[in-house]
This record gives structure tokens, C-alpha cells and sequence, in this order.
């Protein structure tokens, strides 16, 4: 079975782990702080504080900014569940909007309509590995003093004009979830350029310990910590640094490699009717997270995704529609998002990844056409 996707991953980053595992030091300590050091010089951003995982990481960058319970954040409702599941964690509550049809990103256009007195944030996600319109939305938040919280999730190696995603909003959150460029098994990690914001959250993921482990370890005194905050335990270890570490040295060639396969894909179904092509606009960088395209076929895309398994390829629906789930089609009953809805059910997933031959990416082309015919 040709899997959605399967991380570049090799001995070097067993080699890490291991020597992160016989060092005695397992948990958040001094490889974390180098991998923190290593994501927000490749970004661009002053600070970087690693977390247990990108979910993990917005709820803190959802506190630093100040949302609480009573308060609105604006979000799509396309996206992964976890994007409206840290604002309710926040004690918030998210307001969806619309997508744009074409790059699956919250439409700009509609955000001011939805601020009210109640709003303290938005939170742009970067669709698949496609930067939101950043301009756009940082904009309309300096307008209404609000904060930007970008999930980034599969955005590492994303960029925006001259500058990376990471360094572009008061607070960006990524993943290193299997399905991402890199990965560290599970983790997260925020970056921000607000000194007091990155204080506050390295507090906050441990506890909102005064002092941490590791800075007790080596002051050679007895320091005793104090907790004035309520604080979490969302601390990366070691072991997952270390690999990430190694994974950050092959972010770019990942990133590369990925675009070359997508623009392959797109170049072999550009001449195919029943399928659209994921859009690029000019001046952002898509990482490729996966390749989306949407079906212009009245066959149901199970059917679809039911014949690429039977010919040894797995898909995946594009994104879900985060209103409709149970949890909160219950709580915003009556809510209608067309283009929203629209991509939920006509979009999938395709296979790409370091290490995808392009005979395996012909078989996957030809597979989609016969399961679609």
C-alpha cells in the first residue's frame, strides 16, 4: 500500500535519540533550548518555545495573547479539529468564517464582518501548507487591536514574499507530527518576537514553574521554585529535540522535494476536467503537507478513495468541516459555510512525500482516473 505519506527519517535521527537517551537527560533541557534556538533562527523570529504539540502550542499562544473565558477568536472552520478545540481550551469561543474557494484559506475579505466587542484574536490557518493572506489579516487585527495566532501546523518552510512563516504574526504555532516536513514523533513549537509573551510561555508549558529543571540542575545552589500561575505540562523532551534537530537540517530539501512532486501532479491532471489543482498564488510558498485536489465528478469521493485502496493507495479526505462534527453542530446549529461545506466534500488527499518515485506518482495519477471513471 502506497501510504498518504512517510517522514525522511533515517539513522541519523536514531543516532540523536540514542545519544540523547544515554546522556541521562531525558526531558526538556539543553537539546530543547538548542532546537529553539535552531527553528526561530530559521524563521526569522527572536523567540521559539517548544511544546508537546502544535494543540498544545496554540492554547499557550491562545493565554499569552490574552484570550479568556467570555472572549470571540476568529478561525475557519476548515481546518483540523484542534484549531477550534484550542480556542474552547482558551475558555473561548471560536467564531468561523468562510474559506476562499480557491486556496482553502479563512477569506479575508469576511473577518471584519465578524469582530465584535467580544473578539480578542484571530487565528489564520495555513491551509494544507499554504500561508494565509498574513497581510491582509494582520492588518485588519492592528485595525481592531487584536491578536494574530497563526496555526501553522504544516507550515515549516512556508514562505511569504522575502520572509518565512513564523515570523510574521504576534504568535505562530507548528507541528512536527509524522504527516509534517519534520517531525519529532509528536511536538510543537510557538514563535513569537514579544520578550514578555515567550517568558510567559515558557512558564506556563511547565507548570509556570519559576525556575526550570534544567536552570535548577545547573545553578550549583539550592533554588526552590514558586507556581503563581496556573501552568500546564506541555514540555517537549529530549529525545524529540534531538531528532529535530537533525530534521531541521533537511527541512529545506524536504520542502523542495515535495514542491517538485505537487507540480508534477499538477502538471499531469492539468488537461483533466473531473480534477482541480491546488492554487499557489504568487508570492507564497506552499510546503505541501499533502496534495489536495478537489473533484469535479458526481461520483462520491468514498467511492473514489474506496477504489484508490483497492489499487494499493491510501487518500484521505481533504480537511473536515469543524462546524459540522458533532461537538459543535450541536452548539452552532444553524451555521452555514457553502464554500466551506463545498470543499469538505469534494476534496482529498493524495500521496507525496520524500521518496515517492515518479513511477509510483504515475501508477497514484492513473489509479485516481480509474477509480473516478
Amino acid at each position: 500500500m502506497t501510504p498518504i505519506t512517510r517522514p525522511c527519517i533515517g539513522q541519523e535521527e536514531a543516532d540523536a535519540a540514542a545519544k540523547a537517551v544515554l546522556s541521562g537527560w531525558l526531558s526538556q533541557g539543553e537539546r530543547v533550548q538548542e532546537f529553539e534556538r535552531a527553528v526561530a533562527s530559521y524563521v526569522g523570529a527572536k523567540h521559539a518555545i517548544a511544546t508537546t504539540n502544535c494543540t498544545t502550542a496554540l492554547h499557550l499562544a491562545l493565554l499569552a495573547a490574552g484570550v479568556g473565558p467570555g472572549d470571540e477568536v476568529i478561525c475557519p472552520s476548515f481546518s483540523f479539529i484542534a484549531t477550534a478545540n484550542a480556542i474552547v481550551h482558551a475558555g473561548a469561543t471560536p467564531v468561523f468564517v468562510d474559506i476562499e474557494p480557491d486556496t482553502y484559506n479563512m477569506d479575508a475579505t469576511l473577518i471584519e464582518a465578524a469582530v465584535t466587542p467580544r473578539t480578542k484574536a484571530i487565528v489564520p490557518v495555513d491551509q494544507i501548507g499554504l500561508a494565509a493572506d498574513i497581510v491582509a489579516v494582520r492588518e485588519i487585527a492592528r485595525r481592531h487591536n487584536l491578536k494574530v495566532v497563526e496555526d501553522a501546523a504544516p507550515s515549516l518552510g512556508a514562505t511569504v514574499g522575502e520572509g518565512r512563516v513564523g515570523a510574521l504574526s504576534d504568535f505562530t504555532c507548528f507541528s512536527f507530527h509524522p504527516r509534517k516536513s519534520i517531525t519529532t514523533g509528536e511536538g510543537g513549537m510557538i514563535t513569537t518576537n514579544d520578550d514578555g509573551a515567550a517568558a510567559c510561555l515558557r512558564r506556563l508549558r511547565s507548570h509556570a514553574a519559576s525556575t526550570s529543571d534544567l536552570s535548577r540542575h545547573q545553578s550549583g545552589t539550592v533554588e526552590i521554585e514558586e507556581y503563581r500561575e496556573l501552568g500546564y505540562n506541555y514540555r517537549m523532551t529530549d529525545i524529540q529535540a534531538a531528532i529535530g534537530l537533525v530534521q531541521l537540517t533537511k527541512l529545506d530539501a524536504i520542502v523542495e522535494e515535495r514542491r517538485r512532486l505537487a507540480h508534477r501532479y499538477s502538471a499531469l491532471f492539468a488537461r483533466d476536467p473531473r480534477l482541480e489543482v491546488p492554487c499557489e498564488p504568487a508570492g507564497r510558498g506552499h510546503t505541501f503537507q499533502s496534495y489536495c485536489v478537489r473533484l469535479r465528478t458526481p461520483r462520491p469521493r468514498h467511492e473514489i478513495m474506496a477504489g484508490l485502496a483497492a489499487q494499493g493507495i491510501s487518500s484521505r479526505r481533504g480537511v473536515m468541516a469543524i462546524h459540522r462534527e458533532p461537538f459543535y453542530r450541536e452548539r452552532f446549529p444553524s451555521l452555514s459555510l457553502p464554500h466551506t461545506e463545498a470543499a469538505t466534500e469534494k476534496t482529498l488527499l493524495l500521496p507525496v512525500y520524500v521518496g515517492l518515485t515518479e513511477a509510483e506518482q504515475d501508477h497514484i495519477v492513473s489509479a485516481l482516473r480509474t477509480a473516478i471513471a
